[in-house]
């Protein structure tokens, strides 16, 4: 029993000055952030040198920096937006939003040529609902959706989280839009307005008959012939007639060898014989 009692003291005066160890190393460290007199940013190429005080950082004056290609907060410049549709149709969670409106005109230019002709009445991105997948950004062909790095947005009203880009007033909107059906409407007139092809009669003078003018040709269709079947003489009382007769292809002569005649030797008749067989 002595033994067990010797081990268990001296285990637990082991956990304890490790505990006061701890809490010594942690005050140290406390009273040397306490006494910094100057806050510069991490940025600052002398931030590690500082001999106090840079255990931790004093946020919002000073903060990791953040990577370039991080996935934070959405950004879109419309300068360089096409209202091209592509970013809300490939985003799993549908938070982006866009109303796009036709221009009759052209708007203007991109940073890289592009030509704008699409008016966006709304564009929006719901940032409490976005997954930061970084899709919407692949696909942007003019590279006017990015992701900044902006991180620290957070907001007491989810409402907040909604952000809006679009180039559009309500007011101007409802014009835009009125203008491009009024333009819609006029092309689907001019289509359904019938050509005069016609030249207008010219005017007859008192007492002269009008001249009816000679009615165009047109050629009739002539009706497709038709092939006679021919029928077979199946019987032999059945001649077929002349027109019907199929032509007889002409058989090949076959040349037979002529004949040789062989003259057979004469038998000699003994009258001795004929006497004999006449009696």
């Amino acid at each position: 029993m002595a033994v067990k009692n010797s081990t268990y003291r001296t285990h637990f005066f082991t956990i304890i000055g490790s505990l006061l160890g701890a809490v010594l190393l942690a005050w140290k460290h406390f009273r040397s952030a306490i006494h910094r007199k100057k806050i510069m940013s991490i940025d600052d190429t002398s931030y590690f040198h500082q001999k106090d005080g840079v255990v931790t950082t004093l946020y919002p004056y000073e903060s990791i920096p953040v990577p370039d290609n991080g996935r934070y907060r959405l950004h879109n410049e419309m300068e360089d937006c096409i209202v091209c549709d592509l970013c809300a149709k490939i985003c799993p969670v549908d938070c982006i939003a866009i109303d796009p409106i036709k221009s009759t005109v052209e708007i203007g230019k991109t940073s890289d040529g592009s030509t704008r002709r699409i008016y966006a009445a709304t564009f929006d991105i719901d940032m409490a609902k976005c997954c930061y997948c970084g899709l919407c950004t692949t696909v942007c062909p003019t590279e006017s959706l990015t992701m900044t790095k902006a991180y620290d947005y957070s907001e007491f009203d989810i409402r907040n989280m909604v952000y809006h880009f679009a180039d559009l007033s309500p007011e101007e909107s409802v014009v835009k839009r009125k203008e491009w059906d009024e333009a819609q409407a006029a092309k689907l007139a001019a289509k359904a307005a019938p050509v005069a092809t016609e030249e207008k009669p010219s005017a007859v003078a008192d007492g002269e008959q009008p001249v009816a003018k000679p009615k165009p040709f047109i050629p009739k269709a002539m009706p497709p012939k038709v092939a006679i079947p021919v029928k077979k003489a199946d019987d032999a009382n059945v001649t077929p007639s002349a027109e019907s007769k199929p032509e007889e292809t002409p058989k090949p002569k076959v040349s037979i060898p002529p004949k040789i005649k062989i003259p057979l030797p004469k038998k000699k008749d003994d009258d001795a014989t004929k006497g004999e067989t006449t009696e």
